[in-house]
């Protein structure tokens, strides 16, 4: 049998053993300990390549197709009054004026325009572009006059190139841009023609256009058009956009399919 002094050193020395391992190491103050750092989640950064097309709809990669199957966040709208024009010169306006309205409809990007003179226009905001196309398949909802457009570097102080069609076939290129007042539009018209074999009335056409150092080429329904070099206003980079009008008996109805943005 132990002795029982040997009992009590083995209960002191167990004792002991128990005090040492609950203290907290380190100096901090006696009955706080620090709390042990935790780890957060971090967002990765996308691996997709800026030249790779993004998901339709999604606006996430420099060149990409827009098939109108979402929402218009990376579209920056913006409408002008061209209902007294050519008598008084289009104007930027704040809000929209008359009835219209631009929005997702069907998996088709509609400008309804009901009221004369209105042109209103849609900007992909996230890129700039220098050399770029842009492609867009519209359809002719009726058969009043209107124009649809396409747009290149555009800039709010430098301006922007347009290539706008009539649904009579009658296109025109515009160096478009507003005014030291920030409210006036002048259109410089570049070049202008009519294409025979334009679809006119109710139906869908293939627009064009690109825009490579000085150069301006226009597509329609897969042929090429027609070349313009710019040597007066040269603008070098800028955003994509397009654009429908309506002139002096809407309404105007037109529905964009899909936009593809593609390098040139």
């Amino acid at each position: 049998m132990q002795s029982n002094s040997f009992k009590i050193f083995v209960s002191v020395l167990a004792l002991f053993i128990t005090i040492l391992a609950c203290a907290p190491f380190g100096g901090g103050s006696s009955g706080s300990t620090q709390p042990a750092p935790t780890l957060q989640s971090a967002q990765l950064p996308s691996t997709q390549a800026t030249d790779t097309p993004a998901p339709a709809s999604s606006g996430g990669g420099k060149y990409f197709q827009e098939d109108f199957s979402g929402n218009l966040n990376n579209w920056k709208q913006f409408v002008i009054n061209a209902s007294k024009f050519p008598d008084t010169p289009p104007q930027l306006v704040k809000d929209t004026f008359g009835k219209m309205s631009v929005g997702v409809k069907d998996d088709y990007l509609v400008f309804d325009l009901e009221s004369k003179g209105q042109w209103a226009y849609a900007i992909y905001d996230p890129q700039e572009y220098d050399d770029v196309r842009i492609d867009a398949s519209i359809e002719n909802r009726n058969t009043n006059s209107n124009n649809v457009s396409l747009i290149c570097r555009y800039s709010p102080d430098e301006g922007w190139y347009e290539f706008s069609i009539e649904n009579t076939g009658k296109y025109e290129v515009y160096y478009g841009q507003v005014e030291s007042d920030g409210a006036t539009l002048i259109y410089s018209k570049l070049l202008d023609g009519a294409y025979s074999k334009f679809k006119t009335g109710k139906n869908t056409n293939e627009i064009g256009f690109s825009c490579v150092g000085r150069t301006l080429t226009l597509y329609i329904n897969g042929n090429q058009l027609k070349q313009y070099d710019d040597n007066q206003y040269v603008l070098k980079k800028g955003k994509i956009g397009i654009s429908a009008s309506s002139f002096t008996d809407p309404p105007a109805l037109i529905g964009f399919d899909w936009v593809k943005v593609s390098q040139p």
